[in-house]
């Protein structure tokens, strides 16, 4: 008989049932995650390496005050479009993202 003390323990939850605690053989206790090739992982790293340093460089421009957006403008800007201060730019819906959009390529064409 196998030791059990050895292998992970898992929480299984059936609808309706209370909670119970089984255990599982130590190389099923996770999901396998399919593989990626070594052009994936290289190309995701480059994505997120531009990702980081334009966040990095966004954040720089806002502190020296080279965007010309403050907070005040930028309260404004999203009471025009219609989206809540405290919203993200990952929460932002496809409309309010569009509009957003389109505010700034106004507000650009008109300098």
């Amino acid at each position: 008989m196998p030791d059990l003390s050895l292998q992970p323990a898992r929480l299984i939850r059936a609808p309706g049932a209370a909670p119970r605690i089984a255990r599982v053989s130590a190389g099923k206790a996770d999901a396998s995650v399919p593989g990626r090739s070594r052009e994936q992982r290289l190309r995701a790293l480059r994505l997120a390496n531009e990702i980081r340093s334009a966040r990095a460089q966004l954040k720089k421009d806002l502190a020296s005050g080279k965007p010309k957006i403050g907070s005040v403008k930028a309260g404004r800007i999203l009471a025009d479009c219609g989206i809540a201060h405290s919203k993200t730019l990952g929460g932002l819906t496809d409309r309010q993202r569009t509009e957003l959009l389109n505010r700034f390529r106004r507000d650009g064409n008109n300098k």
